[in-house]
């Protein structure tokens, strides 16, 4: 069944959506390749982290059924239908982790780079002004000093992290906002000049290309001019996961990054990753990122550290994201369903 886009007037969906004129198909859970197979209380338990968050009606009420005890899959199959939402573009699932910087809250030796906070004018200058022009300097911005520029940019890539500092102790950072600036893909520019081809590209080839080739390496990563700030969360806990966008700790491997512009923030996700290492598995929509355009655009959240970082690195894939949406929203659309 195709729903038109028109008829789908929930007001999670941002006026991007409707623009895009997206189409909508109502699926069977027997028609999810693996729902059977997956640990359904586990996705139960990460919905109940950030579901009393959504403001909607509908969702607020399916948060207070879910925290009263429930049977997981059987609350999935009972309260939900799944969507399969298509906006014309491929499927292509990403991964993303938190890294571990080494930095300093003083300046000094190899901590020369910055962790800025959120400055009053963000959006007047692009990366190469920031990195190159001392825009900031003697307003007390500093968060903290990094040994290295290049985890610098992949930290503001991945949103947040964790800064291991050379008195002792961690310091962790989230995002705090941005400079306004369209991000663009260094890898696609590394492509586009004949470094490599598409499927040579991920986050490890980068690094060691920048840092292989010095001041040109650093003229790489302006290419991107969106520039990230970043905030002190040091309230979460060290065995808790970074903030995602609802402001809750992300879980890993069951919390994907979406565009909110499709998928609303705290939404049940029924992801069908291909590649190398398929992954079929109910994820919650926790996080956004400024790369994650489009209705079957999904980062995956791997977790903590160097290991998770690899792994996050080497996902780019296609497959299927399917919306699990409530009872009443489906039944709200059935007069305009397109057969």
């Amino acid at each position: 069944m195709i729903l038109r886009a028109a008829a789908f007037g929930l007001s999670v969906f941002a006026a991007e959506a409707a623009m895009a004129q997206p189409s909508y198909q109502l699926l069977q859970f027997d028609d999810l390749a693996g729902w059977a197979d997956d640990d359904h209380q586990m996705a139960l338990e990460v919905f109940l982290s950030t579901c009393g968050d959504m403001r909607d009606p509908s969702w607020a009420a399916l948060c207070d059924v879910a925290g009263q005890g429930q049977e997981a899959r059987d609350f999935f199959e009972r309260f939900f239908t799944p969507v399969q939402i298509d906006d014309g573009q491929d499927a292509l699932f990403t991964g993303y982790f938190e890294p571990e910087l080494r930095g300093s809250l003083t300046r000094g030796g190899p901590y020369q780079y910055p962790l800025y906070r959120l400055p009053a004018n963000p959006g007047e200058y692009s990366r190469r002004e920031i990195e190159e022009g001392a825009v900031f300097d003697g307003q007390g911005l500093e968060i903290a000093w990094i040994d290295d520029p290049v985890d610098v940019f992949f930290l503001q890539v991945q949103g947040s992290g964790r800064v291991k500092l050379d008195t002792g102790g961690w310091l962790r950072v989230g995002y705090g906002g941005a400079n306004g600036r369209e991000y663009s893909s260094v890898g696609l520019a590394l492509v586009e000049r004949g470094v490599y081809q598409p499927h040579q590209v991920s986050a490890d080839v980068i690094r060691n290309w920048v840092r292989a080739n010095g001041a040109v390496g650093r003229q790489l990563l302006w290419a991107n001019e969106s520039f990230v700030f970043f905030r002190e969360v040091n309230e979460v806990p060290a065995d808790k996961g970074p903030l995602g966008a609802m402001n809750r700790s992300v879980t890993t491997m069951r919390t994907v990054a979406v565009d909110p512009a499709y998928v609303p923030l705290g939404a049940p996700v029924w992801i069908e990753k291909q590649g190398r290492d398929p992954l079929n598995r109910l994820m919650v929509a926790q996080d956004t990122g400024s790369a994650i355009k489009g209705s079957q655009r999904a980062d995956i959240f791997f977790g903590t550290g160097d290991d998770a970082g690899q792994a996050a690195g080497r996902i780019k894939d296609g497959g299927r994201m399917v919306v699990l949406m409530p009872l009443q929203a489906a039944y709200a659309l059935l007069p305009d369903v397109i057969e």
